[in-house]
């Protein structure tokens, strides 16, 4: 179980053809207070690099970019009730997404997570 990371700021660890996606501790401190998180539906075509919802902070709101291309086979639902689990926990409970990964490939495109520290320096 790999994890990897995106200069968007997202994150993919990868289960068998399966990755869990969601955005970085980093990215999670830097919106502050998220207050809504606009999901994709299940049997959402991804694209590497296009947007698929927005995370909504007392701050801003910012466009989520797939990090990986496929379809998603399931969302984190508790994020409705509680979109503060993005601040929480961003690489455990607070989760956007599980994506079945079309192109394997494109994960290894993804940043490891000493490259993705020097990008947040």
């Amino acid at each position: 179980m790999t994890t990897r990371y995106s200069k968007e700021h997202e994150w993919a660890k990868l289960e068998g053809d399966t990755a869990t996606v969601g955005i970085t501790d980093y990215a999670a401190h830097q919106l502050g207070d998220v207050v809504f998180v606009e999901l994709p539906a299940k049997g959402t075509k991804l694209k590497m690099g296009a947007g698929f919802g927005t995370i909504e902070s007392v701050k801003t709101v910012s466009d989520l970019f797939a990090p990986v291309s496929g379809e998603v086979t399931a969302v984190n639902d508790n994020l409705e009730n509680n979109p503060a689990l993005v601040n929480e926990e961003p690489m455990g409970a607070g989760w956007i997404c599980k994506v079945k990964v079309s192109d394997p490939a494109e994960f290894e495109q993804l940043l490891s997570e000493a490259d993705y520290k020097k990008i947040c320096e």
